[in-house]
């Protein structure tokens, strides 16, 4: 009798484990901005702040239709893209992203192959 109300419980847990995190538009107009004026360290305070980790909600984060790791390198911002980078499993940064290309296939294609960004990202993957 107890066995179904526990079994119960523990498919509900495991469903709302499994859901992707859904970001507002404050926060993530918020990230943006702080992406895009290079600020790593408001960055990750509003991350900390939020409870959230960066791979996440990396996949449902559109700066000016860039990711962030692509939006990051558009802007400049080395140190916030850096951090990114070290924040997201390789595997994530391996994966080709909606228009076909990898991060890195992007950066070369778009002339941002020498971008510290790209450095960080080549020893995160181990390329």
């Amino acid at each position: 009798m107890r066995v179904l109300p526990v079994a119960m419980m523990a498919l509900l847990l495991a469903g709302g484990i499994a859901r992707p995190v859904q970001a507002s538009d404050m926060l993530v107009a918020n990230i943006c901005e702080y992406v895009k004026s290079d600020d790593r360290n408001l960055l990750r305070q509003k991350l900390k702040d939020s409870r959230l980790k960066l791979r996440q909600i990396y996949d449902g984060i559109r700066c000016d239709g860039h990711t962030l790791v692509r939006f990051a390198m558009v802007s400049g911002a080395n140190e916030s893209g850096e951090f990114i980078v070290s924040r997201l499993p390789s595997s994530m940064l391996q994966q080709a992203e909606s228009d076909g290309l990898t991060v890195e296939a992007w950066a070369e294609s778009q002339g941002h192959g020498v971008s510290p960004i790209v450095a960080a990202l080549k020893a995160r993957i181990g390329g």
